[in-house]
């Protein structure tokens, strides 16, 4: 079996963000491979950590992709302030010719993979194109990791999440995928909080969540805050409550769109007169059409710019959900030749966004733990847990399982990614949505 044949029969996605299948991105033929080791979110360590626990595993199945894929070059993009990473891959380096170690400042969102390769490489994706329309793949550090087990025959099983925020032990573990966050809170002594919040992911761009959702492929990290926190409010407000405010406070200042990443790599996305769009039907403009939604990667780092507190963000994201319903797609292809030349000027250190967000309290550190030894009753595993069609199921309720074995595959001629049980057990409940396995009894 080919490298990318056991990367797909792994059930390797990208370990944060949307989760596309990994196996279909490395089929292509790119000049770089790049690693993204960024981890620009506040309070996430996962991808620090692995690079400072398994350094040499990870270049050496770096190593293995680059010449699989026939790129002239790897780059193991990192922020030169994860100094435990950074003095791994340094001391491992020196074996891989072909691979490059490249610093990074500590700004947001160096992880967005048209930042970091621009960044890497210093080449600027179209609009509304991947990586590769400029010869570049982006791989996280995490589903590199997961690359280097599956070459010996190990599928995903688990996950490496941060637990942090108003919990008793903030911590990185190493979970089932499928147990309950709630679950994994309580692992990490709970919540400092008696009423309480939870954003999957990092405080920017994850989701507010509930207590009984279970972990996935793409859990990343899990943030706990008080309900009452003004940021946890900025999350839950709805549409028609931010278009309210900004049609009473926007003051048409314009910073939303000055920190804009994707507007300082040349794309012509203008949150500032798409909120105008919105809010007055006007944008003074004739060229802004609600289609400049589709630019957005939604990163929130202009509601950090507004000074009022809007969130122009959201606006794309409602804009992109309703268009996508109307069957139009993003008509935008341009390809910047260059960047803004103002764009070193404008990045945003992460120390100030963490003062804006209030979570100043809440970065601390989160050593590895190790793998979860808690007692698993159950998993649950949704059956959409990547870009594309949800996994189709190849067990039956009632039937046993074993901790690895496929209990879902991609559907035919879909694009997909196949899961395995995390547990020894019995199928319990098999749905259009997600199996529940439960475990085996002695």
């Amino acid at each position: 079996m080919d490298v990318l044949e056991k990367v797909k029969a792994a059930g390797i996605i990208g370990a944060g963000g949307a989760g596309f299948p990994t196996h279909v991105k490395l089929n292509s033929a790119p000049e770089y491979l790049i690693v993204n080791g960024a981890e620009c979110e506040p309070l996430l360590r996962v991808d620090q950590q692995l690079g400072a626990m398994y350094a040499d595993a990870l270049l050496e199945t770096l190593e293995t992709l680059r010449a699989e894929c026939g790129a002239k070059t790897a780059i193991y993009a990192l922020k030169e302030k994860y100094h435990d990473a950074v003095d791994a891959l340094g001391a491992s380096i020196g074996k891989y010719p072909k691979i490059e170690i490249k610093m990074l400042r500590n700004t947001y969102p160096a992880g967005d993979e048209q930042v970091l390769v621009y960044e890497t490489i210093g080449r600027v994706v179209p609009e509304g194109g991947i990586p590769i329309a400029v010869g570049a793949v982006v791989l996280n550090v995490e589903t590199l990791y997961n690359i280097s087990r599956a070459l010996s025959g190990s599928p995903v099983t688990e996950k490496f999440v941060t637990v942090g925020g108003a919990v008793r032990s903030p911590s990185t573990v190493k979970f089932p995928i499928g147990i309950s966050i709630r679950e994994a809170i309580d692992y990490c002594g709970g919540s400092t909080a008696l009423d309480f919040a939870i954003i999957d992911g990092g405080p920017m761009m994850g989701k507010l969540t509930k207590p009984e959702s279970p972990i996935t492929k793409t859990t990343k990290g899990l943030l706990v805050l008080p309900k009452n926190h003004p940021w946890v409010a900025a999350k839950g407000r709805d549409m028609a409550k931010m278009l309210n405010m900004a049609r009473i406070s926007c003051c048409h200042c314009m910073l939303c769109t000055e920190v804009c990443p994707r507007n300082l790599l040349g794309h012509k996305l203008h949150p500032d007169k798409m909120m105008r769009l919105a809010s007055y039907n006007t944008t003074a403009e004739k060229d802004i059409s609600a289609t400049e939604a589709f630019l957005c990667c939604e990163c929130a780092l202009c509601e950090l710019g507004c000074v009022m507190g809007l969130q122009p963000w959201k606006l794309h994201q409602e804009l992109k959900r309703r268009l996508g319903g109307l069957g139009i797609k993003n008509p935008h292809r341009d390809a910047p030749e260059a960047a803004s030349k103002f764009r070193e000027f404008k990045l945003y250190p992460v120390q100030k966004l963490i003062r804006r967000v209030g979570v100043t309290v809440y970065d601390v550190p989160a050593p590895f733990r190790g793998a979860y030894d808690g007692v698993v009753k159950l998993v649950t595993l949704p059956l959409k847990q990547s870009l594309g069609a949800p996994s189709k199921p190849c067990v039956k309720e009632g039937g046993l399982v074993s901790k690895g074995e496929l209990v879902a595959d991609i559907p035919e001629g879909a694009l997909g990614s196949r899961l395995h049980s995390p547990i020894d057990g019995r199928v319990l409940r098999l749905d259009e949505k997600s199996i529940t396995i439960e475990t085996a009894q002695e």
